[in-house]
């Protein structure tokens, strides 16, 4: 186990040094290629438990240490095994002795001593401890005290539910391609094969316990997707009818473009600006064995790649600040800071007006973001309207059942992520 803790501290580390998990984790992957899968799947359990509940594994270490510790990677490990005594089932002696055997690997001759006695102290005062950090927001919620104080005031009856929600293990929620299989019929097959899930609505179905994917049966020859449930409603949104013309900007990985193949017989552009994310999303279109035009591009540039010829449907998945899928990718939390919303303001107030320029009258964009925070939603479309006369935004009903819009704001819940939609038509 000492070297899953090993690797998890590490990444840890390397979070709190500005970088992504996922690309860290790979990395970190690669320089151990004989670990073996249980290690891995543990070092990743490790550093996603370890960022999830940082706020009170952070809290709880701070009273355990006389000063800071001056070696980063030792502050790690104790935030990793702390976590490992506190919410991990995996037993106490276990935990501390891999610990201090993960710490004889620093130079520093007192590591090993010291990672001994703050993990023991720990489990002789953990009750004290934890009683010491009663009522602490940052400690209780694990989020920095901006979002928690951001969330009370823009979501004051729900603030805490979102928080919560937000430190959940995400469902696995799958999308059925219908031009291949009905989602009962995939339900059978997964059934079969030993895996329990359940239809949620339409073609979305989630299953009672994650899997990797190449256990899924039948996906690689496209017959389901992985998608969550609240972003299964963007292709539903768009109205799409065959024959149309569809601009899918900052398409990649492909979620939503292999949905609005699946829906509708449509001549597809799928736009984004970096490359290999390009390919990811053809990748995805080729398993499902359909098609699409894809264009490496900037939406908030289209002279640099529009033909010319307006688009009926235009998916407008912005960036953003991810606030609403932290479950998922819980290293945001960590890494972002509160002046990030206005630079993602910035990109989302460029990248619309630039695509309602190509969308024919009559046609409708759908705007949609995975952030709860309203600078960049309803706030963001309010601001459009007021500059767009011939834009007017409709209504939106929600197909899925389940799904309980709030003025296109879709809340975090156990069933699917948090995500924003507003349904725009030009006049």
């Amino acid at each position: 186990m000492h070297i899953s803790q090993q690797i998890a501290a590490e990444a840890i580390g390397q979070v709190f040094a500005g970088r992504n998990l996922g690309l860290v984790l790979e990395g970190l992957f690669a320089r151990y290629p004989n670990i073996t899968q249980q290690q891995r799947a543990v070092a990743q359990d490790l550093s996603y438990g370890t960022l999830r509940f940082y706020g009170a594994v952070q809290s709880l270490l701070d009273q355990l240490l006389q000063k800071p510790l001056d070696d980063a990677k030792l502050h790690c490990l104790l935030l990793v095994a702390i976590y490992q005594l506190q919410y991990d089932k995996a037993a106490s002696h276990t935990v501390v002795d891999q610990a201090v055997k993960a710490a004889s690997q620093s130079k520093k001759t007192w590591a090993k001593g010291l990672v001994n006695g703050v993990l023991r102290n720990f489990l002789r005062q953990q009750s004290e401890l934890l009683a010491n950090i009663y009522g602490n927001e940052f400690a209780t919620y694990s989020y920095p005290l901006w979002w928690i104080n951001k969330l009370k005031n823009q979501y004051p009856e729900s603030w805490e539910e979102i928080l919560l929600v937000g430190n959940q293990h995400p469902p696995m929620t799958l999308r059925v391609n219908q031009r291949q299989i009905t989602s009962a019929g995939f339900v059978a097959k997964l059934n079969a094969d030993g895996i329990e899930a359940k239809v949620l609505g339409a073609n979305a179905i989630t299953l009672d316990k994650p899997i990797p994917v190449d256990r899924i049966p039948g996906f690689y020859d496209g017959q389901a997707s992985v998608q969550d449930y609240a972003a299964q409603l963007a292709g539903y949104a768009l109205d799409l009818k065959a024959g149309q013309r569809v601009l899918d900007a900052c398409c990649a990985p492909g979620g939503k473009t292999g949905q609005i193949l699946e829906l509708a017989d449509v001549d597809l552009v799928a736009l984004d600006n970096d490359a290999s994310r390009i390919e990811r999303t053809k990748s995805n279109i080729e398993r499902l064995k359909l098609h699409a035009t894809l264009v490496v591009g900037d939406a908030a540039n289209p002279s640099g790649w529009w033909d010319g010829s307006p688009f009926d449907r235009i998916l407008a998945d912005v960036p953003c600040t991810a606030s609403g899928i932290v479950r998922r990718h819980v290293d945001i939390k960590w890494l972002r800071r509160e002046a990030d919303i206005a630079s993602f303001n910035k990109q989302q107030a460029q990248i619309l007006p630039s695509l309602w320029q190509l969308l024919a009258k009559g046609g409708k964009l759908l705007y949609v973001t995975c952030s709860v925070f309203v600078e960049e939603n309803q706030r963001q479309i309010d601001v459009f309207l007021k500059t767009h006369l011939d834009a007017e935004q409709l209504p939106l009903t929600s197909p899925l059942a389940g799904l309980n819009l709030d003025n296109g704001q879709l809340q975090p819940s156990a069933q699917h992520d948090g995500l924003f939609y507003a349904l725009l038509q030009k006049q």
